[in-house]
């Protein structure tokens, strides 16, 4: 009897993934060179003091990114305060609360915001939620002391562009969410049920420790997409070089100076500078990233690898 002998597909398998990973080392690697190579006019003339520096100036070639720099984190910041409880929220109501059709109805409407470019996010918070900011909210914030909501409120700002980043991010965090609460098995979840624990208490105590690993890593999801936005940023912050406790003041971001400047460089340090922006930007995506996963080592290893 002829017997044929199985091709072992294993090893093409490997190489084919180790091919995959090397690939993108190597893609992040032509990245960050160029960026090192582009930037060394703007590194050798400012050093480390183009990081703590507020002035940006082309026309007596003194560029600084700490303006920029503050634009990022807060926008990001105000982001992800506002999207990330939101998008718990959303997620658990159609997993755990919402009827079927209600759940097929809202999670098809998320999926759809998270289809649209960012540059429709952007021209709405110009033409719609900028009007909206300046006659209904930020009056009624300005009441609240503190240096944090001072100012002449003009609708675009800082808290503005946190507000559509939050918008943005929110479908992202949002769908992954909902679907790591789909992932619980449900024989845990009847467990907790059949112990006389309450939907709060399944959902605090089951739903969510299952999955918080997957949630932190769709937070980083979002993080990621926020802090490098640039179209939808660029229509409502402001686009002014300058730092400001209140967040009625306009502002800058990393990447709405990109977009703003990158064509009317005309000098070699002002097109240095911009890339050294890019090269920070750069920098800070990897430092978020490395914290990430540090984070969800901890998570891991505190909660002993999940239930």
């Amino acid at each position: 009897m002829q017997t044929h002998r199985r091709f072992d597909w294993d090893p093409v398998f490997h190489y084919l993934t180790l091919g995959g990973g090397l690939v993108l080392m190597l893609v992040v690697g032509a990245i960050f060179w160029e960026l090192w190579q582009g930037s060394q006019l703007s590194l050798e003339k400012f050093g480390w003091s183009f990081l703590v520096t507020e002035t940006w100036d082309p026309v007596s070639e003194t560029f600084g990114a700490a303006s920029t720099i503050y634009g990022t984190l807060v926008s990001t910041l105000i982001a992800m305060l506002i999207a990330v409880p939101l998008s718990l929220a959303i997620a658990l109501f159609l997993v755990e609360l919402a009827p079927p059709r209600v759940s097929a109805l809202v999670g098809g409407g998320i999926e759809l915001l998270a289809a649209i470019p960012s540059i429709i996010y952007g021209m709405w918070g110009l033409f719609v939620f900028a009007p909206f900011m300046s006659e209904t909210v930020q009056p009624l914030l300005a009441h609240i002391p503190g240096p944090f909501f001072t100012g002449t409120p003009m609708g675009i700002g800082m808290l503005s562009a946190g507000f559509i980043l939050a918008l943005m991010i929110l479908p992202f965090i949002t769908a992954v969410t909902r679907d790591i609460f789909r992932m619980v098995p449900a024989v845990v979840k009847e467990s907790a049920y059949g112990m006389g624990s309450t939907t709060w208490e399944v959902t605090r105590k089951v739903t969510i420790p299952y999955g918080i690993q997957g949630i932190i890593g769709a937070c980083f999801l979002g993080l990621g997409r926020a802090i490098g936005e640039t179209m939808a940023v660029t229509f409502v912050i402001g686009n002014r070089h300058e730092i400001s406790a209140s967040l009625f003041a306009a502002g800058n971001s990393i990447a709405s100076t990109l977009a703003n400047e990158f064509t009317e460089a005309s000098e070699d340090i002002y097109l240095s500078s911009l890339v050294e922006l890019g090269l920070v930007l750069f920098g800070l995506t990897l430092l978020l990233q490395i914290l990430a996963q540090w984070w969800l080592k901890r998570t891991r290893r505190k909660m002993g690898g999940g239930l």
